[in-house]
């Protein structure tokens, strides 16, 4: 670093520690979220001071970011979520309130005075106060109106007492915090305007009290949080579920004769190889000999880099004879190594055990903290996997080499859409793949959404002729684009009510196109677009994508992937009759 700024961060720390220590200075002489005015009259003066320290316009636009955000989104939400939601609504639209009195000094407008002035402020305030209880009020009904679409038994009570009381907490953390801020800016803002002038002096103050902080809290607290996260689900990673044991038979991975060591899988991949059907139990339901579904992975442990692992359990799958079934899959897993029983097991019943699936681990923590923290990890991984076994498959005899299909969920289908291009599909075609819960990151899939034909909704849209790409929900929708199917097959299985796939940053400033037209069948009624209100309830609604039932929200069914693997995969020998009989035995 050189002299000048270093000398340059020397002084931006002295600005901001004296800022700092000046503001809780303040705190305690003014009392909390104080207004600057010292307290010099009794104790019981100071409710009086307190309240007329804050802007009424924001205090309004708080009660209406309050109000708005007790109105329903994608997902049914307890009442802590809510109060902490509306705590950051509130906050939220008090700065906006304070961000438009500053802007209306600034350009020297004239203000209501006298009468009028007393007049409209509690005119003003009177209605905010109607709209926000009457938003409390319907709250019960709102969430109801989701927990009824979703087979979810009603709530007696919404608990508007309880969601005011944590928002008014956390609405008054989040504002002190803010002073805090404010006071930093002053204090550098007060220095600096001795030496440039006034305005440039506010916006350079901004940027660097600001970016101060930034700094501070990526560096401290956002580090050690993540640092605690990963020590959590790196523990559990290693744990091993009971019943769980190290497999004797030479042909499953991580046995004595494996290339991948039992120890190095990880506790997913541990569940994922010992966890499937067996070759007696798929015998037995379709009354037929069968065979033992081969499965493969390698986890973090068993390799350096991505591209080792995948030449690992590339090799693996050679040695057990992979390339010698039917049905030959590259799944990506989750974030924490997940790969869904649901998705997996159902296509090793549909083809009698004549599969093969293979994957890899790229991660142990949950999908939102891996984007979150290298976002590229699933991409990475998916590639370098599908690249060795491609590379391979493309070499064998196409009439003796096994049909080859990807698959992932969530973060899995993002890094799995991403391991494919047109060269690979040109030079020499896989058959295709299924994708559930494609995050809203995703390039192809959000392309393809944008790309669909008119009048199809944006939950559920309808691809060119569909012969190569179509979209299914709780309820199969594959059989909308007729019999038509080209050599290549890709079905995406989603949700409309998925948080997971439609949150999207434009929520901030735009109604999403899934709100426009026919609305999907998980969705309520009463629903509506409120600018960033709207933004933040999706965005809360994401962690809680797998709270709701199977079939809801960010968790799929056994059924719709099987009807996404019969139409993506044609199982010979194939009837209605079949489907509705497997269905059946994985909804027990």
């Amino acid at each position: 670093m050189s002299g000048w700024s270093f000398h340059n961060f020397s002084m931006l720390r002295h600005f901001t520690i004296g800022a700092l220590q000046s503001s809780l200075q303040n705190l305690f002489r003014y009392g909390p979220l104080g207004s600057g005015i010292q307290i010099t009259m009794t104790w019981k003066s100071w409710p009086r001071r307190y309240w007329t320290s804050f802007s009424y316009v924001g205090l309004i636009l708080a009660a209406l970011f309050f109000a708005t955000s007790l109105s329903p989104s994608l997902l049914p939400r307890f009442y802590p979520v809510q109060g902490i939601l509306s705590g950051l609504a509130l906050t939220i639209g008090y700065g906006i309130g304070c961000l438009i009195v500053r802007l209306w000094q600034y350009l020297e407008l004239p203000e209501p005075r006298g009468k009028f002035q007393r007049i409209f402020k509690w005119a003003l305030a009177t209605g905010a106060v109607v709209i926000a209880g009457f938003f409390l009020w319907r709250a019960t009904i709102w969430q109801n109106s989701i927990r009824e679409l979703m087979e979810m038994a009603p709530a007696g009570s919404a608990f508007a007492e309880r969601v005011a009381v944590i928002a008014a907490l956390v609405g008054a953390v989040l504002i002190a915090l803010a002073r805090v801020f404010g006071r930093c800016w002053s204090f550098v803002d007060k220095r600096l305007s001795r030496v440039i002038p006034r305005r440039v002096s506010n916006v350079v103050s901004l940027a660097l009290v600001g970016t101060f902080l930034i700094t501070a809290f990526n560096g401290i607290l956002a580090q050690r949080a993540l640092r605690a996260a990963d020590a959590i689900y790196l523990r559990m990673d290693g744990l091993i579920e009971e019943g769980i044991e190290k497999p004797t038979d030479p042909m499953v991975s991580g046995s004595r004769e494996s290339l991948i060591p039992w120890k190095s899988i990880g506790r997913q991949g541990k569940n994922f190889i010992v966890g499937g059907p067996t070759q007696a139990e798929i015998g037995e339901f379709w009354g037929k000999p069968a065979l033992t579904p081969l499965r493969v992975y390698a986890g973090l442990g068993s390799s350096e880099t991505p591209g080792e692992r995948a030449k690992l359990a590339f090799l693996e799958l050679k040695r057990i004879g992979g390339f010698e079934r039917s049905v030959l899959v590259v799944g990506t897993p989750t974030g924490t190594g997940w790969l869904d029983p649901g998705a997996v097991d159902t296509l090793e019943f549909l083809h009698g055990g004549d599969t093969a699936i293979v994957s890899m681990q790229y991660s142990y923590l949950a999908s939102f903290l891996t984007i979150m923290v290298e976002p590229d990890r699933s991409r990475d991984a998916a590639t370098a996997l599908f690249d060795e076994i491609y590379g391979h498959w493309k070499t064998l005899p196409k009439d003796q080499r096994p049909k080859l299909y990807l698959h992932g969920l969530s973060l899995g289908s993002l890094g799995s859409e991403a391991c494919i291009d047109l060269i690979s599909l040109f030079d020499d075609p896989i058959q295709g793949a299924v994708w559930s819960g494609p995050p809203f990151p995703s390039e192809g899939w959000s392309e393809i959404t944008k790309d669909r034909n008119p009048g199809s909704p944006a939950w559920l849209p309808e691809f060119r002729d569909g012969s190569m790409i179509r979209f299914t929900s709780r309820e199969n929708a594959l059989d909308r684009a007729g019999d038509r199917w080209g050599p290549m097959r890709f079905v995406f299985i989603q949700h409309a009510s998925d948080p997971i796939s439609f949150f999207s940053p434009d929520l901030l400033y735009r109604k999403p196109a899934w709100l426009e037209g026919e609305r999907g069948p998980d969705i309520s009624p009463y629903l509506e677009w409120y600018p960033v209100v709207t933004f933040l309830q999706v965005a809360c609604d994401m962690p809680m994508g797998g709270t709701v039932p199977h079939g809801y929200g960010h968790l799929y069914t056994p059924a719709s992937y099987i009807d996404a693997w019969i139409a993506v995969t044609d199982p010979p020998d194939w009837n209605p009759a079949k489907s509705e009989r497997i269905k059946r035995h994985f909804e027990k």
